[in-house]
């Protein structure tokens, strides 16, 4: 049969951006746990939490373990039993050890030879006391990334547990952690129903949480601070800005929110809007509002952990607080505009950006010249803004701003840039280069912004990897892999007709001058690096062969790439004999493995017609085919070198291809066969098709 399960882990608050990640690792123990220890589930498990509880639920747990059958393997067959088939003291021993009789011994074939074995069936165990032993194991294995020891027991868990609920069934599941037994108890909101609750079930445990103020949901604690955030916003005509993240930050923060509008001196205003709004949010977890027209107010709306019983004492508690915030946000402002951007370029000459490869400042200087190179390429136009963005974007990294609020590179330097009176291009690309931010972000919105997000990761990765650093299995402490999508992505959006091999050359040249390394080889690993990237991102749209297929051909041009690959997918679908086509195009492969050297045709040796019916055939497509792919008509280039196969069908059928008849006319059959196999790697390696 199956039954509830529920444990709860009482404890001294959890930091809110631990609590998503331990609840999942819960969860994931949890169920890896019963399914080692033979218990089944009729349903997943669940995990909720608040700052004070973790939380386990079970709705369908198999009252024991399943049944099993352990084999134990004994001694040799030779060494327990004599020359006359008498057990010796080794196949007696091995028996009593078990049990059993010697006669019930059975003997076990394997590749070292004949072993005595033992079969015995153990009867599962009540799942009651699979939880015993199961519970300790998973609160000692939750991964955290700080723990605390306390007490006398030195247990390490993410905060001081005060009480464990252990239920299964509505029977106390009988365990010590950390000095703590467990029972069945639970405590309710920690100010507003401090006191412990006997719990007889999961319905009871729930119903008594519901009327304690505790949401044990973070969901509905989500959608609750929505909720109580745009009433309050609502009451000074506002409305809040929208930021998921402060929404799940402050949902784990509290166990029952409830919400507060203040205000703040219009005088703050002044300052820049994201400024503002960072200052509330990452120091104090408020939520900045704005008008119907869009324009940020002088309020904010703060979650508390309780019902206020005097709202204007706490609304003055958290404007006290902000003001102070915002004062030192506006000190720090004025102080920066005593500088201006640009002027402070000289100060990046003192901040070590790695130590082999040198300064902010001689970064700057690689990635500008790189961004000038990149822009001659595909937006000559935009040189100069180009130029101007990249010599600045670092320089909000030496502002008071930034060091007080580090989210706000880019950001500050873009308003800095603005108040400067820079061209409004440039200023929009010094914060659009830090774009991507991280997987499936935003790209750059603007050509001066991508150009300078290109070259900036461009550097960065052509320094790591002259210096040894690049990414090795699963360990990429430079989040290099993440650079190289970004510059994909960017270079396939941008639909830029440019080699990455001129762009990582460029770089390389660049950073040479001023370290020694092997350029042919770094640039050589960098390719592959990027390519694997790109072959990894492909396969989540493409299948495994058609991508392998298009981009062991050709890979420099990332803009062309995805056409060539739905064209390619497109005529693999609809060519009724594609698969006799990539048998031929295999054949061919297989044939020139071993003829490495070049060789030319000589139509004066073909001695069958096939032989010239094929080369006419070539001939007459070959022109076409090359025009049609330099005009990136890839569908329409393998419709025409279909037409091939007949012929090479025939070809194959016709002559012996490594003939021993003469060097020459092996030489001319393979020559033609190279011709082709040159014409078709133009598109794809058809041999990577599984086929």
């Amino acid at each position: 049969m199956f039954h509830e399960l529920l444990l709860e882990i009482g404890t001294e608050e959890i930091p809110s951006d631990y609590l998503e990640n331990g609840l999942k690792a819960l969860r994931d123990l949890a169920e890896s746990q019963l399914k080692n220890s033979r218990v089944e589930l009729g349903e997943s498990l669940a995990a909720y939490g608040t700052p004070r509880r973790l939380v386990l639920i079970g709705k369908a747990v198999q009252d024991k373990q399943a049944d099993t059958v352990q084999e134990i393997t004994g001694p040799p067959k030779a060494a327990a039993y004599d020359d006359k088939g008498k057990p010796t003291k080794a196949a007696l021993g091995f028996a009593k050890k078990h049990g059993i009789s010697v006669e019930d011994l059975e003997v076990l074939q394997t590749p070292k030879g004949d072993y005595l074995f033992v079969k015995r069936s153990i009867p599962g165990r009540p799942t009651l006391e699979v939880l015993s032993e199961v519970f300790p194991r998973i609160l000692a294995d939750l991964p955290w990334p700080k723990s605390m020891r306390w007490g006398s027991q030195g247990f390490p868990f993410v905060r001081p547990i005060h009480w464990m609920l252990a239920l299964y069934n509505g029977s106390v599941v009988p365990f010590e952690v950390a000095g703590i037994r467990s029972g069945n108890t639970t405590a309710g909101h920690r100010f507003m129903a401090p006191g412990m609750m006997p719990v007889a079930n999961l319905d009871d445990y729930l119903a008594k949480l519901g009327k304690s103020f505790v949401l044990l949901d973070q969901k509905e604690r989500s959608r609750r601070v929505e909720d109580v955030v745009a009433k309050a916003a609502a009451g000074v005509s506002g409305v809040a800005i929208k930021d998921e993240e402060l929404v799940s930050t402050v949902a784990n923060m509290v166990e029952y929110p409830s919400a507060v509008c203040g205000s703040f001196d219009k005088a703050f205003l002044a300052i820049p809007s994201p400024v503002l709004i960072t200052a509330m949010k990452k120091h104090q977890k408020y939520f900045a509002l704005q008008d119907r027209q869009g324009r940020l107010m002088p309020n904010f709306v703060a979650i508390n952990n309780t019902l206020a019983k005097d709202q204007d004492l706490v609304r003055k508690g958290h404007e006290k607080v902000l003001r102070a915030r915002l004062s030192d946000a506006s000190f720090f402002f004025k102080e920066d505009r005593k500088k201006p951007l640009e002027g402070r370029l000289e100060d990046l000459k003192g901040v070590i950006y790695q130590a082999k490869l040198g300064t902010s400042y001689a970064k700057v200087q690689r990635f500008t010249a790189l961004a000038e190179f990149l822009a001659g390429k595909v937006a000559p136009d935009k040189l100069q803004l180009v130029r101007l963005a990249a010599r600045v974007c670092k320089c909000d990294l030496v502002t008071q701003m930034v060091t007080e609020f580090p989210t706000l590179q880019g950001v500050m330097g873009m308003e800095y840039a603005r108040l400067d009176g820079h061209p409004e291009e440039a200023c929009v690309a010094v914060h659009e280069h830090y774009l991507p931010a991280r997987a499936g972000d935003e790209l750059p919105g603007s050509v001066p912004g991508a150009i300078v997000s290109v070259a900036d990761r461009m550097d960065t990765v052509a320094g790591f990897f002259a210096i040894g650093l690049e990414p090795t299995g699963a360990a990429d402490p430079f989040a290099l892999r993440r650079q190289a999508l970004a510059v994909i992505r960017i270079l396939e959006s941008r639909d830029w007709d440019v080699s990455l091999t001129e762009i990582i050359s460029k770089a390389l040249s660049v950073l040479v001058k001023e370290i020694s390394f092997d350029e042919p080889l770094i640039l050589g690993k960098i390719l592959d690096f990027f390519r694997e990237r790109y072959r990894q991102m492909l396969r989540s749209d493409y299948g495994y062969d058609l991508v392998e297929a298009a981009i062991a051909v050709e890979f420099d041009r990332i803009n062309q790439l995805r056409s060539r690959l739905d064209q390619l997918q497109t005529f693999v679908k609809e060519f009724a004999e594609f698969e006799s086509f990539v048998l031929t195009s295999k054949r061919i492969s297989n044939i020139l493995k071993n003829q490495d050297e070049p060789a030319a045709v000589r139509p004066a040796l073909f001695k069958a017609p096939c032989e010239s019916k094929l080369w006419e055939t070539y001939q007459a497509v070959k022109r076409p085919i090359e025009e049609l792919i330099q005009k990136k008509n890839t569908y329409e280039a393998l419709k025409l070198m279909a037409t091939l196969k007949g012929p090479v069908d025939e070809f194959f059928n016709g002559v012996e291809i490594l003939t021993k008849e003469s060097v020459e006319l092996k030489n001319n059959r393979v020559g033609m066969l190279q011709e082709l196999s040159r014409l078709f790697l133009k598109v794809a390696d058809f041999s990577k098709f599984a086929i």
